[in-house]
């Protein structure tokens, strides 16, 4: 899907046709709309590398003047995927008079452009446009960072007297997530740092401040996700270790109970011996039984809770 849109006194509008200045925003191209792309002398490889879910983030630059900058951005598939939080390619195309961004998936990032809520957005400032994408992205790992860790602390929670390995899975998928953020973040990293050393972009003082502040951003998001990371690897090595235990409390109050509850057996089988035994004779021997073995058991729970092995 091709979306064209122009930034206006009244805000950001679509727009039919392909003008000076406008944003050109192309979201999982058919074959036709990659062709429709080229004839804009938009090289074909800039339109397909985005498309593949593996490509990692570079930049690229054709003896034209034509620009392509790669970015992995966060992309939240669903909080009962495999993977809740994983990482997409983003490409931006820069042409002299408009800019291409093209996605296989719609992204939050770029809905917010699309409904003017980025302070002093313009599609016709290019270069800016580049930085706040860069810089949006930054922002919005580190704030699917803090819903992952809002997460990991609900599973902790349950955790704590789970017995089963469904919370220890659900803590793997999100460490799966923060996997595919390291990666994309440090590749990131590297793309950024190359565009601030080459000065590829032409930039004004503010917008040299604003890709400082997106490079300080991501390497905030390497160091939170690396933390998270770590935290996470220790938390489900410890409640392995808690749910065996938890296990064990009550493979061991059971054993106790079947101990407690065989002392009526034992006690039974010996006075049904056909043999003579004590208080055969004796008009309250049902009632005598009945003590001996209540004694027995009440002595054992008593030992039991004693020793704590109740």
């Amino acid at each position: 899907m091709i979306t064209i849109y122009k930034s206006m006194e009244s805000g950001v509008v679509k727009v039919d046709d392909v003008i000076s200045g406008c944003w050109i925003n192309v979201v999982d191209p058919t074959t036709d709309e990659i062709e429709r792309l080229t004839l804009l002398d938009i090289p074909q490889d800039f339109v397909t590398s985005p498309l593949d879910i593996d490509e990692r983030a570079r930049s690229e630059r054709e003896d034209d003047g034509t620009m392509l900058i790669l970015l992995r951005i966060p992309y939240f598939q669903g909080a009962k995927t495999d993977v809740p939080y994983t990482t997409i390619p983003l490409g931006i195309i820069l042409k002299d008079s408009y800019i291409v961004t093209v996605c296989r998936r719609p992204t939050d990032i770029l809905q917010e452009f699309m409904n003017g809520r980025v302070r002093g957005f313009s599609t016709g400032k290019r270069y800016r446009f580049v930085i706040q994408i860069l810089h949006h992205t930054a922002v919005r790992y580190l704030s699917y960072l803090r819903e992952i860790n809002h997460t990991v602390d609900a599973l902790e929670d349950q955790l704590q007297l789970s017995m089963q390995n469904k919370e220890v899975m659900e803590l793997l998928k999100y460490q799966k997530s923060l996997v595919y953020f390291t990666t994309a973040l440090k590749s990131n990293e590297l793309m950024l740092e190359r565009l601030q050393r080459s000065q590829t972009l032409r930039m004004y003082p503010d917008d040299e401040d604003l890709l400082e502040d997106t490079i300080i951003e991501n390497q905030q998001a390497i160091e939170m996700v690396n933390i998270s990371n770590n935290i996470l690897s220790s938390m489900m090595d410890a409640f392995a270790s808690i749910i065996s235990n938890n296990l064990n409390v009550v493979m061991k109050f059971l054993t106790s109970v079947t101990i407690v509850l065989s002392i009526p057996t034992i006690v039974t089988s010996f006075f049904g011996m056909n043999v003579t035994l004590p208080f055969a004779e004796h008009p309250l021997a049902y009632m005598i039984i009945i003590g001996i073995f209540l004694g027995l058991m009440s002595l054992i729970v008593f030992v039991f809770a004693k020793r704590q092995w109740f």
